[in-house]
């Protein structure tokens, strides 16, 4: 499970640029109000609608301004950005059409945990940090709920670059301060920058590292960024402008014991809308709405951060969560267990209206969700053997058995959007295949693209899909002797265990169990293995595994570096947000050629190209997903009729109605 309080992190639409938190989001598999489909990638993250156009008239009408003299240059200057140039919204727009303007200040969000933690620092690979820790941090530029890879200005106010992107200037808020009333400056974009690159996940600092050149303070509130011309110029902008920013000199007062890449219980200072007011360990953490927060009034705030508190209340398990919630304990979750939200959401403070139930569309592709193999195991290398597992998965019985029939089926890695691939290669995307040459195995253009296989909803593991099975095993060198269990020449057991923590919701340790049970029937050595929520964390970043349920892989509606960073074969050996090690040629052929796509029609050919690639070298058996946010909460919080398509939203814009609030703590509703 996941949460995006901020859409700052891993990912938050399509992914784009590079990935900077960690623990964040490991601390997010225990948040209880989950945004179920928002892994389309941690971090602002870029996708294009319009063509970047060549005259001044048509980035005036974009929302971009390129003045006479700039314009000679070819240098834009702009109060957002985008790569292809379109903003929706123009440099004086008063706010988002899906926030409430006039959303009363006041109350607090309560939401539930389970799980444990161990910091509050979201960007070590170290630890599990305490959800919601990014809620602190302000950036140069923050994308939106309701489009796809424009970015806005909230530390910047304006932003300069030429047409290559060779660099880009930022200028400043001079208004904008920590919550110590000291100025964000410059410097402290800079040192934010390198801290990342120096002490920050690795996968990232590689990336970064690799993109740009130098991070200078021209003055005490302009910052210019110069990349290497020899990386691609997709996600450069983005990637820097989407940096958290903190104070230097609260990192320099104590350089030993204040690092980014080590767990502390110490927090940072930032500049965001939300500060730690306190903690227990293992019990709650709180978070409180600053009085003197800068940027309330800019127009990319109006209407958001409208609680005085956020509080996590922290529970051993699921069970004890759910049973706290409906306590009043917690007041807010997005449900993520479909038998929970099929037979449990009919105790008496739903009968009787005091938690309202709604299902809210999700406009956000799926998550890949699924079985992620380690291709780093040797029997798992053979990709028939892979496809021979993936087949002991019988997705129609356990929706049916243990997901109430509310989950659809899913292959692709861009589920029912229109770069989703179909059948062989052909028009567009047979040419861009071509152009990549040899890299291209033969079978990608003569083979339909993978799908999920059908099987019977009644009948857990049927005769044909054994049969089929044990074909490719047998194919692969797996003979199945007399004890059922399939061995190689060597007479090693083909075994397989998975790994799943102790908090895990009930329907998927039910899949575990089932999934275990059919692929011993084919005679693989399958186990799983349950084990506290701290030791799976070590061993899921150390890939203490052979095969691990994961939703780390995101779907994409643009390119750019977060791709190499999931997909890519340069992170792949050390990359937290690769779970299957996946080092594809082929794969990286491809996300290579779409950073060079020039127009939104080419970069949607590449990436249909690239959801083929990623279903050749499966690497995960997707276990399907559901279209709608289940949403349960204590009646008092509102939200705006108009809803942004992205993002759930709950951090953002809902708001508390303090006459609700006031009628729930007189009926003794509200502890």
């Amino acid at each position: 499970m996941t949460i995006h309080p901020r859409r700052a992190q891993i990912t938050n639409k399509i992914a784009a640029r590079p990935i900077a938190a960690a623990s964040a989001r490991h601390a997010a598999t225990a948040i209880m109000a989950p945004d179920r489909r928002k892994q389309l990638c941690l971090g602002a993250l870029v996708a294009f609608s319009l063509a970047l156009a060549a005259t001044t008239l048509s980035a005036q009408s974009s929302g971009e301004a390129t003045t006479g003299e700039a314009s000679e240059a070819n240098i834009t200057k702009s109060h957002g950005y985008s790569f292809f140039g379109n903003l929706d919204y123009p440099e004086n727009f008063e706010h988002f059409p899906f926030v409430n303007p006039e959303a009363p200040k006041g109350g607090e969000m309560v939401l539930g945990a389970s799980g444990t933690f161990d910091s509050l620092n979201p960007y070590s690979r170290k630890g599990r940090a305490a959800a919601l820790t990014t809620l602190q941090y302000d950036q140069l530029l923050q994308d939106t709920e309701d489009t796809v890879g424009q970015y806005y200005g909230v530390l910047a106010e304006s932003l300069e670059y030429p047409e290559d992107r060779s660099w880009v200037i930022f200028h400043m808020r001079p208004e904008a301060t920590f919550w110590d009333g000291s100025p964000v400056t410059a410097e402290d974009v800079v040192y934010s920058h390198k801290l990342l690159v120096t002490q920050g996940l690795p996968s990232y600092a590689a990336a970064v590292s690799n993109m740009v050149t130098s991070a200078e303070a021209l003055d005490e509130h302009t910052v210019k960024f110069t990349f290497n011309p020899e990386t691609s110029r997709r996600s450069r902008i983005e990637t820097v402008g989407a940096t958290p920013v903190f104070q230097k000199a609260w990192f320099e007062a104590d350089p030993e014991n204040r690092r980014l890449d080590e767990p502390r219980m110490e927090v940072a200072v930032g500049s965001g809308p939300y500060r730690l007011d306190d903690y227990e360990v293992n019990r709650r953490v709180t978070y409180s709405r600053r009085e003197d927060y800068w940027g309330a009034d800019l127009p990319f705030n109006v209407g958001r951060y409208n609680y005085d508190r956020v509080r996590v209340e922290y529970f051993s398990d699921q069970t004890a969560s759910f049973e706290a919630f409906k306590a009043g304990e917690y007041l807010f979750r997005v449900e993520s267990d479909p038998r929970l939200w099929a037979t449990s959401y009919d105790f008496p403070k739903v009968q009787n209206g005091t938690v309202t139930l709604e299902e809210i569309p999700d406009g956000a592709p799926p998550t890949p969700a699924g079985f992620v193999f380690n291709l780093d195991r040797p029997q798992l290398q053979d990709k028939r053997v892979r496809e021979a597992i993936a087949l002991a998965y019988n997705f129609e019985w356990t929706n049916e058995s243990l997901r109430y029939g509310l989950y659809s089926p899913q292959s692709s890695f861009v589920e029912g959007t229109h770069l989703q691939a179909k059948g062989i290669p052909e028009g567009a995307e047979l040419a861009f295949l071509e152009s990549l040459g040899d890299v291209v195995p033969d079978e990608v253009y003569s083979e339909p693209v993978w799908t999920m296989h059908e099987s019977d909803s009644q009948d857990l593991l049927g005769r044909r899909t054994q049969r089929e099975a044990t074909r490719l095993l047998q194919e692969a060198g797996w003979e199945v002797g007399s004890d059922g269990l399939a061995r190689n020449e060597a007479g090693r057991t083909l075994r397989v265990n998975m790994l799943i923590p102790s908090n895990i919701e009930s329907s998927v340790e039910g899949m575990h169990e089932t999934y275990v049970q059919n692929l011993r029937a084919i005679g693989v050595d399958a186990s799983f293995e349950k084990v506290d929520t701290a030791q799976y964390t070590l061993r899921q970043r150390e890939r203490g595994y052979d095969m691990i349920y994961s939703t780390r892989y995101g779907a994409f509606l643009s390119t750019g570096g977060g791709l190499s960073q999931m997909y890519g074969s340069k992170e792949a050996a050390f990359s937290l947000f690769n779970p299957a090690g996946l080092a594809s040629p082929f794969v990286d052929a491809v996300i290579d050629a779409s950073f060079e796509a020039e127009s939104q029609e080419e970069t949607d050919v590449a990436l249909m190209a690239l959801d083929r690639a990623l279903r050749y070298e499966f690497f995960l058996v997707p276990t399907g997903y559901i279209a709608d946010n289940w949403v349960a909460y204590y009646n008092m919080y509102e939200h705006p009729e108009q809803m942004a398509p992205y993002d759930l939203g709950y951090l953002s814009y809902w708001w508390v109605n303090p006459d609700k609030a006031q009628a729930l703590r007189e009926a003794g509703a509200l502890r």
